[in-house]
């Protein structure tokens, strides 16, 4: 239940406008966001974790190329047509109906980093919090309890900015944006903490903890402003995180750990991994692809 005085969380923005270069030559003229885990691409993932979590309006932060992304989100006429005439049901699409004025795009004209991508949302946002999806990060919770369900129902409590965590291997904090924690908060189970820092891949010396940032946030507006004149940071682009650690003392902040799996889908080895957990879960073929991995592995 939503406490008296919090704004409700009714929109997303996806950044979906990397070139996906660590995926060439797959991803030439298709967005690593289409690339399939399954029999879904990587973006209905994370649509269907929004919708789970009651987001109601998706901002698709796009680039040159992006085009496939809308339209899966579209009415593919022919294709239901086609469907509809030889007595298929057209339930398997159902995931992929958005309601009109539901999904909005905003083109990042030049790749200046997330921080960009974000800022390119402002007018849409206005004054509202909301959530943010990276959907390279695959995050597969309890049925019923995704990432940002989990998130939601943290904020309704607690307000302010949220930021989904996970624990890593210490020298593994060099590639992710780290937290600095703060106290537990009570009623939650140790799973919500303060955050009193944020570093953006500092080293594994400079690390305050080994919590990364794991691609699910929920922000109050006012992150657009400090946007607005964010210096660029890390890789000479302009980080989000380097904005929210400005917010930090001016706004209630804390981390959510998240119960559940995160697969790195950003990279080959993470993607595969992905691929083959949910195959080995998949009712219809776990049984085949657990035996088809034993012949390989000659077990």
């Amino acid at each position: 239940m939503n406490t008296h005085g919090i704004k409700p969380v009714r929109k997303a923005v996806f950044p979906v406008a990397g070139l996906g270069t660590r995926f060439l030559p797959a991803t030439k003229a298709i967005p690593k966001e289409m690339l399939p885990i399954i029999d879904r691409p990587l973006i209905q993932y994370a649509v269907d974790e929004a919708r789970e979590a009651g987001i109601e309006q998706l901002i698709f932060i796009t680039g040159r190329g992006k085009a496939a992304i809308v339209e899966h989100f579209d009415t593919a006429y022919e294709l239901e047509a086609t469907m509809a005439g030889r007595g298929k049901t057209l339930e398997v699409l159902e995931p992929t109906r958005i309601q009109p004025g539901n999904l909005v795009t905003v083109r990042q004209q030049v790749p200046m980093g997330l921080g960009h991508a974000i800022w390119c949302a402002r007018a849409i946002i206005g004054n509202e919090p909301f959530a943010i999806f990276l959907p390279d990060e695959l995050m597969i919770g309890a049925p019923g309890a995704g990432c940002m369900k989990q998130m939601v129902e943290a904020y309704n409590r607690v307000g302010g900015n949220l930021i989904s965590v996970l624990e890593v291997p210490r020298e593994e904090v060099s590639s992710y944006g780290v937290i600095a924690p703060g106290a537990a908060l009570d009623g939650f189970g140790g799973l919500v903490s303060e955050v009193t820092g944020l570093i953006e891949k500092p080293t594994v010396e400079a690390a305050p903890s080994n919590l990364i940032i794991s691609g699910r946030y929920i922000l109050q507006p006012e992150v657009m402003r400090v946007l607005e004149g964010q210096e660029k940071g890390a890789g000479g682009e302009i980080q989000l995180t380097d904005a929210m650690a400005r917010m930090i003392g001016t706004q209630p902040f804390h981390a959510v750990t998240f119960e559940g799996r995160r697969f790195d889908c950003g990279s080959k080895l993470g993607f595969v991994e992905a691929t083959l957990a949910l195959a080995l879960e998949h009712p219809e073929m776990a049984a085949d692809v657990r035996a088809m991995a034993q012949r390989l592995l000659g077990a």
